[in-house]
């Protein structure tokens, strides 16, 4: 049984295989049965791509709240996976605490997708990969530059993605917003001129994020010289700027620049359905047709 919790756990072949499937058309696979869409966190992007991406494959999505479900306190992590795993093909979580992923995937009940924990973002890495091929033509070899807080979920599925397909990655942070345990080929430097000059994508996420209020003015305050502007945006003059929304204009990046001619981040937010809809395709090993 496969299950989809980070980047880092595919192969290069795998994570080709996800992005062909996201490129084909959608197919019917058992109409009737379910995909869990478990929230602690709420979003936009998330409920409604994979809502409708479940959809387009001929399955029910069914929204689930912690307090439906009572995770480790009404009832037992193991229990609630088996009876979600009853109904559904798929059980897709979006969490704080990644280990609650690893114990619902060590059931094998039914294939986890992680829609989003406390370290990382698979869906979000293959969306912005899926980008990155349609912008540039390719993925291997291309320029990104991440600049802002390199320490996060998004960076690091990201950074792993561009690892497994030969991205040239460079994330541009103060030196404690920096990636941890960074993948080997992933560059970062303190130095955001130098992180986009010469890019073909420049990438940008919030300051600020969600459960992190308290941090909020010594965040903004210590990442402001990072916000992505017209300024930094010239030294990279035929680059696509990219950001996974939400966006907190003049914060992170400019208005100038999100609304602006380099920005593609409703193509980005539309991939967001169509690897959603590989990545379940995947999980449930239906054969692949298209090659990335």
């Amino acid at each position: 049984m496969r299950h989809l919790l980070r980047i880092a756990d595919l192969s290069a072949d795998e994570l080709r295989t996800i992005l062909g499937l996201s490129s084909g058309r959608a197919r019917q696979l058992d109409p009737g049965q379910g995909v869990a869409l478990y929230f602690e966190k709420p979003s936009a992007r998330t409920r409604n791509s994979m809502e409708l991406a479940a959809a387009q494959l001929g399955l029910h999505p069914v929204y689930l709240q912690p307090q439906e479900l009572g995770l480790g306190s009404r009832e037992s992590v193991a229990d609630v996976t088996r009876t979600l795993a009853c109904y559904h093909r798929v059980i897709a979580a979006r969490v704080f605490d990644h280990e609650l992923l690893k114990q619902m995937a060590a059931i094998n009940a039914a294939p986890v997708l992680n829609m989003l924990s406390g370290t990382d973002h698979p869906l979000q890495a293959l969306a912005d990969l899926k980008t990155i091929d349609e912008l540039c033509g390719r993925v291997e070899g291309v320029k990104i530059a991440f600049v802002g807080d390199g320490d996060n979920n998004v960076a690091r599925s990201l950074a792993e993605g561009c690892a497994l397909l030969g991205a040239e990655l460079t994330i541009a942070a103060p030196a404690e917003y920096q990636l941890k345990d960074a993948p080997s080929g992933t560059r970062q430097t303190e130095d955001p001129i130098e992180a986009v000059s010469g890019a073909d994508i420049v990438y940008s996420d919030v300051f600020v994020s969600m459960g992190q209020d308290d941090q909020r003015e010594r965040r903004l305050a210590e990442l402001a010289p990072y916000q992505v502007d017209a300024a930094l945006m010239a030294r990279a003059p035929a680059a696509h700027f990219l950001h996974c929304l939400p966006a907190h204009r003049g914060e992170e990046v400019a208005a100038e620049i999100i609304d602006g001619p380099q920005s593609a981040v409703w193509q980005q937010a539309i991939n967001r359905m169509h690897t959603a809809r590989g990545a379940m395709l995947w999980l449930l090993d239906a054969p692949s047709s298209q090659e990335f």
